[in-house]
């Protein structure tokens, strides 16, 4: 408890009231994929058109999501913190009402962009409003809880989902974020810190023209790739290989300095920003394509409704809400790596029942399993996230955000992408519910494969943390 802490380790109260502030609105962010995901088929039903077409209400999410996480840092210099945020989350209010009221198609694709677009802004400006509010002083702590949806979300996200599929019409997927969305506006309007005054500072289109399309490129190859014939189509390879090259010209041309880039990659040459992101891309893979697999195994191997598949996963949640607070408060003593090498470790060892698992064996063990492998993951994921903005002043607090949701966010697809690739491959020719499980557990080693290279590679992470107090580089209050 915070009365029981020594003064160093006391946490401002004006700072828990930023925490909560954001974590109410970003909660509407943070579950809506998950629970529009489950979704899709039932809106493909109701809105009179093909699963294909439907899918775009995923992609052109995503997508906007590609377009606007890059200039976030340049917005929040320009408008400041505290209006960005809530004009970010004005926007989302907005697409999810629209998106509620749809009547085709082609309109709740719309309204899915202009969520996206709020979200993309509101994704890293959680962790910049955070770090910045708490300077660089107890970020694990702080970071436990306000990183806290991005562990449940895909757990939690499914069962909300198939409530709401159940036992309301689809358009309360979309309007259970409102209330969100309005709590959050009115707890800004309070609580965040009015803004300083704004820079004018020049927009980098160059920058902005190589990179928006460039990662928008690698994600909508990746969201191809779950299609027939993966990586060998050419909506997926023509788009992704593009995509790749952008970034690259991107990343080429801002270490040549020319002019203040739209997000400042050379922060990558700060070996805990780099390390860490590295391992965000990993863990977003460990994370999201495991939970690609794992409601698909309930439903197809085991014959479960998409709500049930939600409850089993609930145990991973628990694990996850278990160890995540305790391991923030250990990463500002004794830094990530022992405790992303035993996390990564956890998370394996919670994985490779599955990895061994047929249709007939016990569900106790297997939520025994995902209760080990999300204690794990709540082990793994916050000192990654506050690893990354260890050293870094205030300045660089807003393109250090960026960088690392845009490492989880392209792991995330990677992820559910190559995963979804070698499950369809491998369940191409399967013909009874034995060759089925085993094209589960042939992805389910995959997905081990993955984890234990986060495992190998956290052990280059950086040690014990200096303080804030002795290290005056680090984020400090404004």
């Amino acid at each position: 408890m915070l009365d029981t802490e020594t003064p160093q380790q006391q946490i401002d109260p004006a700072v828990w009231r930023t925490v909560g502030t954001v974590l109410v609105g970003g909660l509407a962010v943070l579950f809506d994929t998950t629970i529009v995901a489950v979704g899709l088929h039932t809106l493909a039903t109701e809105l009179h058109t093909s699963v294909a077409t439907i899918q775009w209400v995923s992609t052109g999410y995503l997508l906007a999501l590609g377009v606007t996480i890059p200039i976030a840092g340049w917005a929040q210099r320009v408008f400041g913190s505290k209006r960005l945020w809530m004009i970010a989350l004005t926007f989302f209010l907005i697409g999810s009402v629209l998106s509620s009221l749809s009547w085709n198609a082609g309109s709740l694709i719309t309204f899915r962009v202009v969520q996206g677009v709020g979200g993309g802004i509101m994704l890293p400006l959680m962790s910049t409003l955070v770090m910045q509010a708490a300077g660089g002083r107890n970020i694990g702590k702080v970071m436990s809880v306000v990183s806290l949806p991005t562990a449940v979300g895909p757990v939690l996200g499914p069962v909300i989902g198939g409530l709401i599929l159940e036992h309301l019409h689809w358009s309360w997927m979309f309007w259970v974020n409102v209330p969100f969305c309005v709590a959050g506006l009115v707890l800004s309007a309070i609580f965040l810190p009015k803004d300083g005054p704004v820079q004018s500072v020049r927009l980098d289109l160059a920058g902005l023209a190589l990179m928006a399309p460039g990662l928008v490129g690698v994600l909508f190859g990746l969201s191809n790739s779950s299609k027939p014939g993966a990586f060998t189509r050419a909506d997926v390879l023509v788009p992704l290989i593009a995509g790749l090259a952008l970034l690259a010209g991107f990343a080429v041309r801002a270490l040549r300095g020319r002019g203040p880039a739209l997000v400042d990659v050379t922060l990558l040459k700060h070996w805990p920003l780099a390390s860490s992101s590295a391992l965000l891309f990993l863990s977003g893979i460990t994370l999201y394509g495991a939970m690609l697999l794992l409601p698909l195994y309930f439903q197809q191997l085991r014959g479960t409704s998409v709500l049930q598949a939600g409850l089993l996963l609930i145990p991973q949640g628990i694990g996850t809400l278990v160890t995540r607070s305790i391991s923030g408060r250990l990463s500002d003593t004794m830094g990530a790596r022992w405790l992303a090498i035993a996390g990564f470790f956890i998370v394996l060892v919670g994985t490779v029942p599955f990895a061994f698992a047929d249709q007939h064996t016990s569900e106790w063990w297997l939520m025994a399993a995902l209760l080990v492998r999300g204690a794990g993951l709540g082990i793994v994921m916050v000192p990654l996230m506050a690893l990354g903005f260890r050293g870094l002043s205030r300045q660089e607090v807003p393109d250090a955000s960026i960088i690392t949701r845009i490492a989880q966010q392209v792991g995330g697809s990677v992820g559910t992408a190559v995963l979804a690739a070698i499950l369809t491959g491998a369940a191409a020719t399967a013909t009874s519910a034995g060759a089925l499980s085993g094209a589960f557990r042939e992805t389910f080693w995959w997905a081990i494969g993955f984890t234990a290279a986060g495992l190998v590679i956290s052990f280059a992470l950086p040690g014990t943390p200096k303080t804030a107090a002795s290290a005056p580089d680090s984020v400090e209050r404004g």
